[in-house]
């Protein structure tokens, strides 16, 4: 169910993302005078589409409206299930790991929990406070880089490695449903009901809304690559076992967002409204390149030979 309704939320997510940044504005002089900012045709499965974005509020919503928001929440519900049945209730296992930090389960269960609360409310206080500055969406940036650097390094020097690598992917995937949940829907909800109320409603605050949720959205559409990498790489001992993993681990998730980044802005560059994104994509494929020659055994490095496997026994 968690792999399913992920897959539904990144497609949609990544859906909405493309249409955001590559409607052209409308030629027909009807669609601009409705308030569309950009519109374009498709073709799929044997019919065509017409998506068209409004820069503001619509003058009136006459059928039936769509939401996107289970697909989130599910994935919250059943990935925090999960989180709890192997992690929290099973602590003394998969939680702890006296070699690398010697502390109670509950207390180690208690941090785990607080972790995505406590990530979700500074990040929120600071959407809310630093990205309203000049420049404050570079800098929030910037901070968020080194925040997520720093928990990867406490993650993994409390937690048992799996658990570390996914206690992060939760850390965001919290923040991402978050988002969602206090701030796109809600935000939206004010929209529709001052739509279809048939009273009169102040456009400019309207549009704060809109503003706020695209700016969650956005957000979201970044946190993605790294907790998709989180939540798969626990999977893999070698990541798991190297020394500094915290290091990998973090290296792996900026990875992901120059990649993402390339995607989003690619969009835009077809629209002439951006330069071209090879750069990010060129970082983040370097980024990877470098973990993986540095990840290689050192024995293989010297003699072009596999360290020797591990046995049954040794572990």
């Amino acid at each position: 169910m968690h792999v399913i309704v992920v897959i539904a939320w990144i497609g949609s997510s990544f859906y909405f993302v493309f249409l955001d940044s590559n409607l052209p504005p409308p030629q027909d002089e009807a669609l601009k005078t409705k308030g569309v900012s950009g519109e374009m045709w498709a073709v799929h499965g044997g019919g065509f589409y017409n998506p068209q974005k409004y820069a503001g509020a619509p003058v009136g919503i006459n059928s039936k409206l769509h939401w996107f928001y289970w697909e989130s929440y599910a994935t919250w519900l059943s990935g925090f299930a999960l989180f709890f049945l192997l992690y929290l209730w099973q602590a003394n296992v998969f939680l702890v790991d006296p070699s690398v930090f010697v502390w109670r389960t509950y207390a180690a269960g208690l941090t785990a929990i607080a972790v995505p609360v406590c990530f979700w409310l500074l990040y929120d206080t600071l959407c809310k406070t630093l990205a309203q500055r000049r420049n404050g969406e570079r800098l929030l940036g910037v901070v968020l880089l080194v925040l997520v650097a720093a928990l990867c390094w406490l993650a993994n020097h409390l937690f048992a490695a799996r658990a570390a690598f996914v206690l992060m992917g939760a850390t965001l995937a919290t923040s991402m449903s978050a988002n969602v949940f206090f701030c796109i829907i809600p935000g939206q909800r004010i929209v529709v009901k001052a739509l279809t109320s048939g009273q009169a409603y102040d456009e400019k605050s309207l549009a704060v809304y809109g503003l706020r949720g695209k700016q969650r959205s956005v957000h979201n559409t970044y946190f993605t690559l790294p907790v998709l990498f989180a939540m798969l790489a626990n999977h893999e001992g070698l990541l798991l076992n190297h020394p500094q993993r915290w290091a990998v681990l973090f290296v792996m998730m900026l990875a992901g967002v120059l990649i993402r980044q390339f995607f989003v802005q690619k969009h835009s560059w077809h629209q002439g409204k951006a330069a071209h994104p090879w750069p990010f994509a060129l970082s983040g494929v370097l980024l990877i390149a470098g973990l993986v020659i540095a990840l290689v055994p050192e024995q293989s490095k010297s003699t072009g030979e596999l360290q020797s496997p591990v046995t049954f026994q040794q572990v």
